[in-house]
């Protein structure tokens, strides 16, 4: 392996409002070439964390979009039996059969191990996958190699890359796992973050939109028994709807007129409460 070291820090992004705490943990995991782990209910930005730090240290960013089902040879590489099964039943073909690396494609860790230039690698959703899946490929990112068996082959890192994962907790993760990983927890934005963030969407938003919009989404966030709380992302496309309804006025949200309801919330019966809430301050 011919890891790089680099002196690069992350410090700041395009459209990503980062606080101190989390640009610290982003330098201090680097300098320490552990994976970053971040938790947090969707929305929070952990995933758009990865894309800040490769676009903000000019690094290729690879994910991997962990499922359910998913085996960790499936990160690592690919080999296409049917392809070399269907090459070998005609004569016409042009590949040699005989050739099996031909047939191996790198899954996502392997492209990130064999890039020549230093990558951020983001595990997307951790914890849909099992505990074994979870462990193996922390044996694999310590080690920074892995074996491809059909060709008897050492795939060995190039560059250790930026290892961001991430997860929902939606399942527990292993103690082996957690404890081969720096953490942190990226908590909802509060108001004031919030304004933050929605300064950076939309530079030349009014102060009464602005203020408005933020207040009544966290007053609907904070209805009771709702399943899915509508998160960032949902409160910038609210706002983009708001601003393309001409007949649209920011004062309105002050007296319960709350349109579009359904961009904010996407379960049927977490529309159907937070309709009752509106329809209910209408009245008084």
């Amino acid at each position: 392996m011919t890891d790089i070291q680099t002196n690069k820090k992350f410090s700041e992004a395009r459209d990503y409002v980062l606080d101190d705490e989390l640009a610290r943990i982003v330098n201090i995991s680097m300098a320490l070439e552990m994976p970053l782990l971040l938790k947090g209910e969707p929305g929070t930005g952990k995933t758009m964390l990865a894309h800040a730090i490769a676009d903000n240290l000019q690094m290729p960013l690879i994910v991997l979009n962990v499922k359910s089902s998913m085996k960790l040879i499936d990160a690592l590489y690919q080999y296409d039996t049917l392809t070399r099964l269907n090459d070998s039943r005609f004569a016409d073909s042009t590949r040699d059969v005989s050739k099996i690396k031909d047939y191996i494609k790198m899954g996502k860790i392997g492209q990130a191990f064999r890039a020549e230039q230093k990558t951020v690698l983001l595990i997307d959703e951790i914890d849909k996958a099992d505990t074994d899946f979870q462990d193996d490929m922390l044996d694999v990112l310590d080690q920074m190699e892995f074996d491809i068996i059909e060709i008897d082959k050492t795939i060995q890192a190039l560059n250790r890359p930026v290892f961001i994962i991430t997860s929902n907790a939606k399942k527990d993760l292993s103690d082996p796992f957690l404890g081969r990983c720096n953490f942190h927890h990226i908590a909802f934005p509060d108001q004031k973050m919030m304004r933050k963030i929605i300064k950076v969407h939309f530079p030349d938003i009014s102060s009464e939109l602005s203020d408005n919009a933020i207040s009544t989404f966290y007053k609907l966030r904070e209805l009771d028994s709702i399943e899915k709380r509508p998160a960032t992302r949902e409160l910038i496309n609210w706002i983009r709807a708001l601003n393309v309804d001409s007949d649209f006025k920011p004062k309105k949200l002050i007296k319960g007129d709350i349109p579009f309801l359904g961009v904010l919330f996407k379960k049927s019966l977490d529309y159907q409460k937070a309709s009752t809430f509106v329809n209910r301050r209408k009245l008084f």
